[in-house]
């Protein structure tokens, strides 16, 4: 169907969004059916539906966040699957994907967050800062500018995110659930701020996307969503009307087919009857949480009767998940006790915690598992009959709906689907108490609904005590009794009309609002310092996108390279992985690889007992390659000794052996070799046939017989470079270009991997940055810190070590240089290929260093190789860096012998960063 303009609150005229026939599906599942749909310019449209339905999938197209795949999406006049347009048209577009602060950087400030788009969308020094105390000072965030984003509360979060996305004066402002999970009062100030920001700017357009039906009221036109289609649009006014209904929840519920509609009716919960005689199921008394000097839950008291269903409420980071916590035993209280059931609240007591069943505000089932298998899982772990689990598993698969997903992972799964798993697994052992954190955040009307007709099935008929913490106020209005909580303290407890009565407001939410606000929340939204401080941000200056480079910029560049650099500065396991690890490998390989064969152990089978056998024995022992052992007793004594490794080397010598060889006969003398390693065992045989021979000279010596050993020419070798052949003075310049291959690369890849796990790479999707400007930004810290740990290396080898540095280090410090950009690259290019972090990790040591160690001619020449080993020695960047680390440390080389070996590293940098840039998608796929 399709949505007009013309109604009130639209804009007459060309639509800012016209979708026609747009279909996107992910594997065999359809976010969107052939929709075709226009949204009204210059007023803010609502998209209203059950998480799963397509609104995230249409606001990424609008957003050029993902790849149409089927139809036509236009977005302020132009064509979205036109490339060059989506580079021409992002500066006017702001986006914010759905996920508290998922286009954030938590370990940068509240300031660097804002700065850092700023840069990408052009803004001088001077403009960053004035924009930066505007909005600061209009979201109230200002006395955080320094707090690390992810130490925000869920709605200081959330007007972060808006601040980044109104950096660059967007005329198109989408915004995907911006607030879910942020508590009503600051629900309120993040609308009454858009609403402020639109008066000063009333051509831009706003759309978003809710699941809070009141929220919902507030907007000019509406599009409810089911199965990837329309159901209708128009205003809230047209909607009711239409539907006959005195509420958006409820006209959206008339809207739906019959079959989802729900056919119990509205929802009756019976009083909860109290004679004073009920059991306590939960108790805390002076209980406290402190996390060093902050303290999160503060001397917090409540009782709760069983079959009660207690709401707990408060602002965004109160302490109600600390609390829920400490009653589930997953935290240790500072101070204070719980008690369930009358029993002290002991994380070791399993049949204590089998009474509870707890569902976490953050999803934490395991992601490869199936949902069936997720299910089975738990109800194991809480030891469920066996027989009985198949039967319990299906029911919860029904009740939540989770039939046409049950063979999923969770991972695949909309947001409002893992939630009604982990609300399935929180009841699959049939608890009699339930902790549930946030149990219905983006979960549609019907759906919580029927959600708690379970819940109050379960208080009133079963007894199970209920103790849920909500941001939606219906919610609360269900519950027996409410808490109220504000910065570790509980304000108040109550029946939800006693509350409301007392406050003498209208709503619940009103009188939560201003309880919060008693409590010093926050000052009244929307007052005229707000106005104030937004007006520069709109002020008659020229918009960001009038005036930015957008093909190539070197601003963009630095913003990605500064926010790296600050990012891996804050992160300590980056960091010491980044300038300790080479170090802790290069002793490793240093000292552990090693191809001198010495210290060999051995032992003498002597079925002689002569001098002559006795002196043959010493002549062994008496070189620096062996160790001798006791003497082997017996054949039996032999093979266990060498089965066991005691010995590398076993001689037999047989009996009569002095005799047969003053008499000139030819006695055999035996050698067992180890033969285990075949290189080792070769080197082994050679040491033995040498001394051997070196005996028989010997002895012919001492007969007056030398003249007829004597060769007819000698060979006198003599080794440069290395003239004591030691491996150490071979390795260490060896290891080097395969640690720097290893290291850089790695965390070249862990930096795009990392974007891509937590979603921040949708900012490289919908800002003008190029593909080649956030690769390049991601590479130059990492190409700055591994110079630095290429210098330690240096210093590493030559004074701890001892290898000398015979040839030109500035020679050896260029070519390092080139070969880390060539190093990260690498990285780079494997990023793109790669979705975790994990996958980065394995995906790239596997891939730098097997042919770091066997093709570049590490241990065996490239020229001797045959066939792909061949290929990929001669394409390696690690075969010229290794040619040249060599030719420095051990020929006393310079650049004019080495010139030569510059320049594959050279002709690598650009294949492999061009690779890397062609290969990384700029949209969704």
């Amino acid at each position: 169907m399709s949505g007009e303009a013309g109604s009130e609150g639209a804009s007459p005229g060309r639509p800012v969004a016209r979708f026609a026939e747009v279909t996107v599906r992910y594997g065999e599942v359809t976010a969107l059916d052939r929709v075709t749909l226009d949204l009204p310019r210059g007023c803010t449209v609502g998209l209203v539906g059950p998480d799963g339905v397509g609104k995230s999938s249409l606001l990424s197209l609008l957003a050029g966040a993902r790849r149409i795949q089927e139809g036509t999406v236009e977005v302020l006049g132009g064509n979205m699957a036109s490339a060059s347009f989506r580079t021409d048209v992002c500066p006017r577009i702001a986006y914010m994907p759905q996920g508290l602060g998922k286009n954030l950087y938590p370990v940068l400030s509240v300031a660097e967050n804002i700065d850092f788009f700023g840069r990408l969308f052009g803004h001088d020094k001077a403009e960053r800062e004035r924009r930066i105390a505007a909005l600061t000072a209009s979201t109230r965030l200002s006395p955080f500018r320094d707090r690390p984003a992810g130490k925000l509360s869920g709605g200081m979060k959330q007007k972060l995110g808006l601040c980044c996305a109104l950096i660059h004066d967007p005329d198109l402002l989408i915004l995907d659930e911006p607030t879910t999970g942020v508590d009503p009062l600051s629900r309120r100030q993040f609308w009454e701020l858009i609403d402020t920001i639109r008066a000063e700017r009333p051509g831009m357009s706003v759309i978003v996307a809710t699941a809070y039906m009141e929220e919902a009221a507030r907007f000019d036109w509406l599009v409810a969503m089911d199965a990837g289609r329309p159901l209708a649009s128009g205003s809230p006014r047209e909607l009711l009307a239409r539907t006959g209904t005195d509420t958006l929840e409820a006209a959206f519920t008339a809207l739906l087919p019959e079959q989802k509609r729900g056919g119990d009716g509205p929802l009756v919960i019976p009083p909860l009857a109290l004679d004073g005689s009920e059991e306590v199921a939960i108790e805390a008394r002076g209980l406290t949480m402190r996390f060093g000097d902050f303290t999160a839950v503060d001397h917090v008291d409540f009782r709760v009767t069983r079959g009660e269903i207690f709401g707990f409420l408060g602002s965004n980071g109160c302490g109600k998940s600390t609390t829920m916590k400490m009653l589930t035993g997953l935290l240790a209280a500072s101070e204070g006790q719980a008690w369930i059931f009358g029993q002290p609240v002991d994380s070791t007591d399993l049949s204590s915690r089998r009474r509870v069943g707890y569902m976490s505000q953050a999803f934490s089932l395991y992601g490869e598992l199936t949902v069936r298998q997720n299910l089975e899982l738990h109800a194991r772990l809480f030891q469920l009959p066996a027989d009985e689990i198949p039967r319990r598993v299906e029911e919860m698969i029904d009740h939540f709906d989770l039939t046409s997903i049950a063979d999923q992972f969770p991972e695949a799964l909309p947001l409002g689907h893992r939630q009604r798993l982990s609300l399935a697994v929180a009841l699959v052992h049939r608890p009699e108490i339930l902790i549930l954190d946030e149990p219905t955040s983006g979960v549609d009307p019907v759906a919580r609904d029927a959600f708690w007709r379970i819940l109050v099935e379960l208080s009133r008929n079963d007894g199970v005590t209920i103790f849920i913490a909500t941001h939606f106020m219906n919610e609360a209005e269900r519950c027996d009794r409410i808490s109220l909580m504000h910065a570790g303290h509980v304000l108040v407890t109550d029946r939800p009309q006693a509350l409301v009565a007392r406050r003498g407001a209208k709503t619940l939410e009103d009188a939560f609002i201003l309880y919060l606000e008693e409590a010093g929340a926050g000052d009244p939204p929307g007052g005229a310092d707000a106005s104030a401080a937004t007006a520069p941000a709109a002020a008659a200056v020229t918009p960001a996108h009038a005036t930015m480079r957008r093909r190539f910029d070197p601003r963009r560049i630095a913003s990605y390279a500064n926010r790296e650099g600050l990012e891996l500065r804050r992160d300590p396991v980056r960091l010491t992985l980044a300038l300790l690890g080479s170090v802790i490998l290069m002793f490793v390989m240093g000292f552990g690889i090693s191809l001198d064969v010495e210290d060999l152990t051995f032992a003498v089978l002597d079925r002689d007992q002569t001098t002559t056998s006795r002196d043959y024995a010493l002549n062994i022992a008496g070189s620096r390659y062996f160790v001798e052992r006791p003497p082997i007793t017996s054949y039996q004594d032999l093979d266990r000794r060498m089965r066991r490794g005691e010995i590398s080397l076993a001689i037999e010598i047989p009996p009569g052996f002095a005799r047969d060889a003053a008499r000139g006969r030819k006695p055999s003398i035996g050698a067992w070799v180890d033969g285990a390693m075949p290189t080792r065992a070769e080197t082994i045989n050679g040491y033995v046939q040498g001394m051997h021979a070196q005996w028989l000279s010997a002895q012919a010596t001492a007969r007056g017989q030398d003249k007829l050993v004597q060769p007819l020419a000698t060979i006198e070798t003599r080794f440069r470079y290395n003239p004591d052949i030691k491996s150490l003075v071979a390795i260490v310049p060896g290891v080097i270009p395969v640690l720097l291959m290893l290291i850089p690369a790695m965390l070249a890849a862990l930096s795009v991997a990392r974007e891509k796990e937590l979603g921040s790479i949708v900012n490289l999707y919908v800002t003008p940055t190029t593909r080649l400007e956030f690769l390049l930004g991601k590479q130059l810290p990492y190409v700055a810190l591994s110079f630095l740990s290429f210098l330690t290396l240096v210093l590493l080898a030559v004074v701890v070590l001892q290898v000398p540095l015979k040839g030109s280090f500035l020679t050896l410090a260029l070519a390092a240089l080139c070969y880390l950009t060539a190093a990260t690259a690498v990285g780079l290019l494997m990023s793109t290929f790669l979705k975790s972090q994990i996958a980065a990790i394995f995906g790239t040591a596997v891939l730098t260093i097997l042919p770091a160690v066997s093709f570049s001619g590490l241990i065996d020449p490239v020229t001797s190789l045959e066939g792909a080993g061949r290929l990929v020695g001669e394409l390696y960047p690690a075969t010229y860096f290794l040619i040249i680390a060599r030719g420095t440390f051990s020929k006393a080389l310079g650049f004019r012998d080495l010139a030569v070996y510059f320049v594959p590293l050279l002709i690598a940098i650009p294949v492999l960063l061009g690779l890397a840039a062609a290969f990384l998608p700029k949209q969704e796929r």
